[in-house]
């Protein structure tokens, strides 16, 4: 098969990283409260990790208490959300662990604070990783992803899996960002018919929501930072090799990073300190010290700092050009020089060599994952593509396999010269067009808008990409970090993100920014659960 149009695909990769609940008629109906997110009079929407540890610490609740008010709100709220795929049957034993932990005075950065993994992150036991395909139903992975071990070394609960795009919106275009086979379609919390982004939809939904403390994404272009940006949430896609990607299921080693998706900065910090750190399993990790995110943490953060605007972005969204004007308007009134209508070059060029590029990283790496995968799944992608035809009526139920046959199609060969040109092309243009415009104005960072509002969901047609707004590309492809902040609204109640994007490892400056525009602003309010506009 011939690849799809590249405009196509900058559409559908700028989106990438059970049975559907339909909502009832009255999202806030008898016994589902989603409003009511308090825990002994503390506000969980509105608490940071930092304000669960010192009520943990004061003993005004546990990690019990913490993990079975979570486990309690997912029973209750998210049938309306369809959100998470499984809760883990051990939280509660996990979360009982902590408490000894604290009571004898150990205390982890995250100790006792519940955690929501995306579904494409590897578990043992008990708490399955499918995915959202039901071919990965009888996968038993031999070990947890490295991310994982590292949350339980910082002391977290992992609560479950949350659904999620199916092969992180990498099997079918067009497709409904948020559907699985698994887990059904996911739901934007502040209008329900509305789309929630892909891949990492059911992390940011989950968040959204206050179904955990804080959840884990993942992301190959777009799919951390779209689903948190329509979902009115903070998410950081990490430099690669930040963050291990050993025992994640796969799209391309190249571009594939994991990373926090939160309420807010002080969250999104925390976690990226805990997962972040070297792999002897993935050798893209690079030794450097332990980060800590937290001491980025300032208010008079965006005082001096230089940051360019891409405002071509934007088109003519009127709903996004005002948030930006807002947003750049609050970045001059707190001291930012702001450098408005910067350009990055090249990157339509980059964006035709990675969909290639990536069509063969994905048989090669996800062939790979599977071959060191233990459990009852096909062997391959060649495997899995008939696996979807055996079960059709489920796994094909809305959508195809497009981009599985595509990309079986190629050699997977990662030594190809054609491939290894497509791919230096991509990653070389991606870079270029940040370092150079971050060097030629002297930026600490550039700033752009993450997303438009959420359009429909229609399990017909798939996404409405035809007036969507992305600024995910320059970092995805470069494999440079960014971290999206709730910004302002379409339409009053759709929320919209603005992205701070920079040059290799600069999570701590963009943490920084995104922490001191948060803290100006405070934009977010919670969901409101509406089952469509007026």
């Amino acid at each position: 098969m011939k690849p799809m149009h590249p405009a196509r695909w900058l559409a559908v990769v700028a989106l990438t990283a059970g049975l559907s609940v339909a909502p009832p008629a009255h999202a806030d109906g008898a016994g589902t409260r989603p409003s009511d997110t308090f825990l002994r009079g503390l506000d969980l929407d509105r608490a940071t990790v930092l304000d669960l540890q010192r009520a943990m610490d004061r003993g005004r609740f546990d990690a019990v208490a913490l993990t079975r008010f979570y486990l309690d709100r997912i029973r209750k709220v998210d049938p309306l959300l369809n959100s998470v795929i499984q809760t883990n049957p051990a939280a509660l034993e996990e979360a009982e662990r902590s408490d000894r932990r604290r009571r004898h005075g150990g205390r982890g950065v995250l100790e006792g604070i519940p955690v929501l993994l995306k579904d494409n992150i590897d578990t043992v036991g008990r708490l399955r990783t499918t995915a959202g395909s039901e071919a990965l139903l009888g996968s038993r992975p031999a070990r947890e992803a490295f991310l994982v071990e590292r949350l339980r070394a910082a002391g977290a609960v992992i609560l479950g899996k949350a659904n999620l795009s199916e092969w992180a919106n990498f099997r079918s275009a067009p497709s409904s960002s948020g559907w699985s086979a698994v887990g059904g379609q996911v739901n934007n919390p502040y209008v329900l018919d509305r789309n929630p982004c892909g891949s990492s939809s059911g992390s940011a939904v989950a968040a959204a929501a206050s179904l955990a403390a804080v959840t884990i994404g993942t992301e190959t272009d777009g799919s951390i930072v779209c689903p948190a940006g329509i979902n009115g949430v903070v998410g950081i896609k990490p430099t690669i090799g930040l963050v291990s990607r050993s025992g994640v299921v796969p799209i391309s080693a190249q571009q594939d990073t994991a990373g926090p998706i939160t309420r807010n900065v002080t969250d999104a910090a925390a976690v990226l300190a805990a997962i972040q750190g070297v792999d002897p399993r993935d050798p893209a990790t690079r030794p450097g010290g332990d980060r800590d995110y937290l001491k980025a943490l300032k208010p008079g953060a965006l005082a001096g700092k230089r940051i360019g605007v891409w405002r071509s972005v934007a088109g003519d969204n009127q709903d996004v050009l005002a948030t930006l004007d807002a947003a750049v308007a609050t970045l001059r009134a707190r001291g930012a020089v702001v450098v408005d209508n910067v350009e990055l070059e090249g990157m339509d060029e980059a964006g035709e060599a990675e969909f290639a590029a990536l069509l063969t990283e994905f048989k090669h790496d996800l062939n790979a994952y599977l071959a060191q995968t233990p459990g009852r799944h096909p062997d391959d992608l060649a495997g899995l593509i008939e696996f979807n035809k055996e079960h059709a009526s489920t796994e094909l139920r809305y959508f195809g396999q497009e981009l599985f046959e595509q990309a079986q199609a190629t050699t997977g060969d990662l030594n190809d010269p054609e491939y290894r040109a497509l791919r230096d092309k991509a990653t070389s243009l991606a870079r270029q067009a940040i370092d150079s415009v971050v060097a030629a104005d002297r930026l600490d960072a550039v700033l752009a808008p993450t997303n438009s509002g959420a359009w429909l969901t229609d399990l017909v047609k798939g996404d409405d990409f035809s007036d969507f707004v992305s600024s995910s590309a320059p970092p995805a492809v470069s494999g440079y970090p960014a971290i999206t902040v709730p910004a302002g609204y379409a339409r009053e109640v759709l929320p919209l993100g603005v992205t701070f994007f920079g040059p290799r490892f600069s999570e701590s400056t963009l943490i920084a920014l995104g922490y001191a525009f948060e803290q100006a602003g405070k934009v977010r309010k919670p969901p409101t659960y509406l089952r469509t506009l007026p």
